[in-house]
């Protein structure tokens, strides 16, 4: 098993909370992670992510559940904005973010592009 930076970790966590419907435990989210993360590591991410007021907890038996209380595409959004902005050639680093895309991806960005052309 390879170890994952804590800064990778959370946004998979992020990932995964997005895409469930209500609440996960720390046990069911780590079954939901790739590379078998130990469960301490995940339950950290998760304190994390509640100080930061990015999730919400209830609690569940002797533990608690966990459930996402921001917007994912803000998150990411506001990721590739700071790497943006730090980066010496913005410019180099987009064009190497559009070659990553996959075709599905290049036509949604496209599309969101031209609309956004369209709109005064």
């Amino acid at each position: 098993m390879s170890r994952k930076r804590l800064g990778q970790l959370e946004a998979e966590v992020l990932a995964v909370l997005a895409g469930a419907d209500g609440f996960l435990s720390t046990g069911e989210l780590r079954e939901r992670l790739e590379g078998e993360p130990a469960y301490t590591t995940v339950n950290t991410v998760l304190f994390r992510l509640l100080d930061k007021k990015m999730v919400e907890r209830s609690p569940r038996g002797r533990g608690f559940a966990y459930r996402l209380v921001v917007d994912e595409s803000e998150l990411a959004a506001g990721r590739m904005f700071d790497h943006l902005r730090v980066a010496s050639n913005p410019s180099d680093v987009l064009n190497q973010f559009v070659h990553g895309l996959n075709p599905d991806e290049e036509k949604s960005l496209r599309a969101l592009l031209d609309r956004h052309k369209e709109q005064p």
